[in-house]
């Protein structure tokens, strides 16, 4: 039925917010599947390092995975950084893909690193707990240049993102399910 694609920095919200539209639109009686890029990095994606080239196949794996769900009438929701824009245009093209930036400043977003890899990315280099490649810090996240639903959720409440993916979404569906509707006779 529709793939979301998610992007944005660790602890931005995205698989908060990807879980809180999940319990709504379940509740409404769509069928969702949440494609969280943490859960299958452990399982599916497994083999895959942090270079450019793995986390685009990432990101590929993770796109044909939610066209799976999609092509059996499903929202597909996939939350992962998905850090390149190459990687992010590639799903557009290939599944109709549609884009949502969640944003959050790094200041934000190492006040809330309850993981700690923030405070383990910003270690000097040597350090026997520095994290490296870790997008934002020492690895690259490309701003997106197409974005359907941009949510700074600095500026949103839980709340107030949660119902603005929503309406998108529902909004998308709709049109997905009546394309006439927009169109003047």
């Amino acid at each position: 039925m529709l793939l979301i694609q998610f992007t944005g920095l660790s602890g931005a919200g995205k698989t908060t917010l990807a879980q809180l539209v999940d319990q709504r639109l379940t509740a409404l009686g769509y069928s969702i599947m949440l494609v969280d890029g943490d859960t299958y990095r452990k399982t599916l994606n497994h083999d895959l390092g942090f270079s450019k080239a793995d986390r685009l196949e990432n990101i590929r794996r993770l796109g044909h995975v939610g066209y799976e769900f999609v092509q059996q009438g499903t929202i597909a929701l996939i939350a992962a950084i998905n850090p390149y824009e190459s990687g992010r245009q590639k799903l557009r093209e290939l599944y109709n893909a549609k884009t949502i930036w969640v944003d959050c400043p790094i200041p934000q977003l190492i006040l809330r690193d309850t993981k700690g890899l923030y405070h383990k990315a910003l270690l000097p280099d040597g350090h026997q707990d520095k994290l490296y490649h870790f997008t934002g810090i020492n690895d690259v996240f490309e701003d997106p240049l197409v974005v359907d639903l941009y949510l700074n959720t600095q500026q949103l409440t839980e709340e107030d993102a949660c119902s603005q993916l929503t309406h998108f979404i529902l909004s998308q569906v709709q049109q997905i399910t009546d394309p006439n509707e927009n169109q003047h006779i």
